[in-house]
């Protein structure tokens, strides 16, 4: 499946209906993790990945406006990373964060992943309601930031 539908929102993971400007806007101004951003690391980061999920509210007419967004970085088999996951200020409080993880959790291609992975600074309580843990080895777990070159 890749479209479920709430009253006037829809979810899908076609890429085609992605609005790459607001995405941008939003990873790059708004959210805590992307700020500065460019325009051509999120087209890239979208084009390289198999699973994007948009949040659109459609319109009697079928247009499709961006309400959200969230990506999963994976290899459909063993490993996956939820990552760049926001609601837009203007559409929070409809429950909307929540549908979306529950659609990601629940999509068929990511059921037999072993695991799932995220990083969160202000969410905890809304990924703990989809089954979401704290690590039980986080001194197992590494990371190397590589120096980011200004092109």
């Amino acid at each position: 499946m890749d479209t479920w539908k709430n009253n006037n929102f829809v979810i899908s993971t076609k890429k085609e209906l992605l609005d790459i400007i607001t995405i941008h806007h939003f990873l790059s101004n708004d959210s805590y993790w992307s700020k500065g951003i460019t325009r051509e690391k999120v087209v890239k980061s979208i084009k390289n990945i198999p699973l994007c999920f948009g949040i659109y509210e459609t319109s009697p007419s079928g247009m499709y406006k961006q309400a959200g967004f969230g990506r999963v970085i994976t290899d459909l088999t063993t490993f996956g990373y939820l990552s760049d996951v926001f609601v837009l200020p203007a559409y929070r409080g409809k429950g909307l964060s929540k549908w979306l993880v529950e659609v990601i959790t629940e999509q068929e291609d990511l059921l037999e992943v072993r695991r799932l992975m995220l990083a969160t600074h202000d969410a905890h309580s809304l990924y703990a309601g989809y089954g979401f843990v704290q690590l039980d080895q986080p001194l197992h777990f590494m990371e190397k930031r590589n120096k980011i070159l200004k092109s």
